[in-house]
């Protein structure tokens, strides 16, 4: 791990804390280390009238794909031109200054129309939206086209490439995958395979197969990983619903039955026993009690609800306390609410409008809101009414990717450019001249 960064003090050295050392970590993967949207690290809850400091600022051509980090570098997918030819293209910027030090093209890349026509080739527009992952050494990709990438980031190379459509008969899905490889120990978990071997878990040093099973057809949603009942378990959320697998050996655990129309994009979000989902195009939401007797699974549903009013398009909430906080709504581009819920009954506690589809993450305790305009907002979580705490604007362009915390930063994007933010707590216990 790199030796983190932190904001400028006074005598223009940069501040180094023991804390950070302990609490500082990787992003290493979609919705973060414990693919939960959940970050420990301390963050600076007063900013300046004028917003964050900003570290730098790059360029980046269309892409919905969020930020993760690892060896001191920030990973994320962007359209490419490459030799005459659109590809999906990783890039590895330096964490520190935001300089590409390297880019691999994983796939060619069509991502033309608006995605309405039902065609299963329409690429959606905008670019990749899937997220990479990082363990290791290693950068790990799921391209649109179901090709999952393994890059060395040190030095950009390929290590190896495991193609789901080829390998394992996988089924293409409309728009093309958005969702992200989900690591967890020695596995990288995708879904996007036939039938008898819909999902799947991967070794993420030999790209190998550990175990495929099942037959259900895949959603853009990213599958999660979360130890419930003291058992490890993969949740996918798939056309048929939640399904549940033993991380070691793939045996179906329990399901929860869930609508599919037209698409499905937003991850399971577990709290405690309840696991809740939600998809667009009136579809709505629910949430689950999982229980277990003996060896017998079951999930029980808390409470339904249908329709548009309480539902996740592809923004995945955090939950805290009992509570769902993140952007409910669908279609509502530049104005859909940010909305406070509570998982065990579906009752709405707030909603403040202006944010539109982006995403929340939780750090810090705090709510860490990136709007589809590319504004960052710093929100305390209160079932009460929402209570804002700091808001500037940190990027240019279209955003419905995750801002992400790591080592000090605070890292978002748009479908134009990429930013770093120094948003660690300041302290001048001690100095030394670090890069800012």
């Amino acid at each position: 791990m790199k030796t983190p960064i932190l904001p400028l003090i006074a005598t223009g050295l940069l501040a180094l804390t023991p804390w950070m050392g302990a609490l500082g970590e990787e992003w290493n993967q979609y919705r973060g280390p414990r693919l939960d949207g959940i970050s420990k690290e301390p963050i600076l809850r007063a900013w300046p009238a004028n917003g964050l400091k900003q570290s730098w600022k790059v360029p980046l051509t269309d892409g919905f794909s969020s930020f993760s980090t690892g060896s001191g570098k920030a990973y994320t997918l962007v359209n490419r031109l490459v030799e005459g030819v659109k590809r999906e293209t990783v890039v590895a910027l330096d964490l520190a200054t935001g300089k590409e030090v390297w880019a691999y093209p994983i796939a060619v890349s069509k991502f033309d129309g608006g995605g309405d026509s039902g065609t299963q080739d329409n690429g959606g527009g905008d670019g990749p939206r899937s997220t990479p992952a990082f363990s290791e050494g290693k950068v790990y990709v799921y391209s649109a086209g179901l090709k999952l990438v393994c890059v060395n980031a040190d030095s950009g190379t390929l290590a190896w490439t495991r193609d789901i459509v080829q390998q394992h008969a996988g089924r293409s899905i409309r728009w093309q995958n958005a969702a992200s490889p989900a690591i967890d120990g020695s596995l990288i978990f995708v879904a996007g395979g036939g039938t008898g071997q819909a999902l799947l878990a991967i070794d993420r040093q030999t790209g190998e197969p550990v175990w495929k099973g099942e037959d259900d057809l895949m959603t853009h949603a990213t599958p999660v990983v979360a130890t419930l009942l003291g058992q490890r378990q993969v949740i996918y959320f798939t056309q048929s619903g939640l399904v549940s697998l033993d991380v070691k050996s793939g045996k179906a655990l329990w399901r929860h039955k869930f609508p599919y129309n037209v698409s499905t994009a937003a991850s399971p979000v577990v709290s405690g026993d309840i696991v809740y989902c939600s998809a667009g195009y009136n579809v709505g939401s629910s949430a689950a009690r999982i229980a277990k007797k003996g060896e017998d699974w079951s999930a029980t549903e808390l409470w339904r609800l249908t329709g548009n009013k309480i539902c996740n398009h592809w923004s995945t909430p955090v939950a805290l306390n009992g509570h769902l906080y993140g952007m409910f709504s669908f279609k509502e581009y530049g104005k859909g609410p940010l909305k406070c819920v509570e998982m065990a009954t579906g009752i709405e506690k707030w909603a403040q409008p202006g944010f539109g589809p982006g995403n929340v993450t939780l750090v810090d305790g705090q709510l860490l809101v990136l709007t589809d305009a590319g504004e960052l907002v710093l929100v305390k979580p209160d079932p009460s009414g929402y209570r804002e705490s700091a808001r500037m604007k940190a990027v240019q362009g279209k955003c419905w990717s995750t801002p992400v915390v790591s080592q000090g930063r605070a890292l978002v994007r748009s479908t134009r450019e990429g930013a770093s933010l120094l948003i660690a707590p300041a302290t001048a216990s001690t100095t030394t001249s670090l890069r800012p």
